[in-house]
């Protein structure tokens, strides 16, 4: 009569371990492109804030004093999750019958990758 022996073997143990590796490898995966995308999508919110501000302070000017040309604004410097990011404001315009249109174009680079949010308004002169 043979004694069997209860418990693992070295190799089953070893194969139990190579398995569980590659599941928290995946995992690992899986966070580091969770972090990724909600770093980039803070990002560009932080874009959204940046274009939002600067067209709300040219249509705060009023009509008259509302310019068309283009015009490069210096980078503008955001604090996103513990870094810095620099913003390229670039404001243009057109000129309508009795209105304006202003465009601003905010832009940004990610690894390598240039990135835009544009906004664009119109604003009318009223007759008074």
């Amino acid at each position: 009569m043979f004694k069997t022996s209860r418990g693992f073997t070295l190799i089953e143990f070893m194969v139990a371990v190579v398995i569980m590796m590659v599941g928290l490898l995946g995992l690992l995966q899986a966070v580091n492109v969770a972090l990724n995308h909600n770093m980039n999508n803070q990002i560009r919110n932080e874009a959204v804030s940046v274009a939002d501000q600067y067209m709300s302070t040219e249509l705060a000017k009023g009509f008259d004093l509302v310019s068309t040309t283009t015009r490069l604004y210096p980078p503008v410097p955001r604090q996103i999750m513990g870094g810095f990011k620099n913003y390229s404001v670039v404001r243009s315009g057109t000129a309508l019958a009795n209105s304006k249109q202003v465009n601003i174009v905010v832009s940004w680079w990610i690894k390598g990758v240039r990135y835009e949010h544009s906004t664009i308004s119109v604003i009318s002169k009223t007759n008074q």
